[in-house]
Parts: C-alpha cells; structure tokens; sequence
C-alpha cells in the first residue's frame, strides 16, 4: 500500500517510492521472479517514478474510475506517461 489504508481517493506518499526501490533490489537480489504491485494514489502523474522504482503492475482505482474523463481515456492517460 502506498497510501493509509482506510479509504478511496487517497494521495500516494511520496515516500513510498524509495521502499519500492528497495523491495525490488531486494527482489532481484535473491532472484526472484514475483511480480511487484503497488496499490494507492497511483495516476497518471505518478506512475512513472513507481513503475522505474521497481513496481511491475500498478493498481489505479479512482485514476480509472473517477473523474470526468471516459474510462478508455483515463487509462491511456495512465499507459502513456509510463512509456514517456
């Protein structure tokens, strides 16, 4: 979790970002091959630092499913600022 857990809509603590890091290196480490998710807080404007820390799948709910933007939108939106 990369928020408090309790509610939606919660905004990802930075801080967070540097525990992934370490939990992958610690992941690679010993070589393994599990996958690392990161849930809460995670849009459009932070995905990227998350998934170059070490996160392989990123848990996005209210960057989906909120807001007034269509669903296909908001996760083009999400897809594309990993790929920039």
């Amino acid at each position: 979790m990369s928020v408090n857990p309790g509610f939606d809509g919660q905004e990802f603590i930075p801080e967070m970002t540097n525990k992934i890091a370490d939990l992958r290196k610690l992941l690679d480490e010993i070589g393994s091959k599990a996958e690392l998710e990161v849930d809460g807080g995670i849009k459009a404007s932070n995905v990227k630092s998350v998934v170059r820390a070490g996160a392989s799948v990123v848990v996005a709910g209210s960057a989906i499913f909120g807001g007034e933007k269509s669903i296909q939108n908001n996760i083009a939106e999400i897809r594309k600022a990993v790929e920039v």
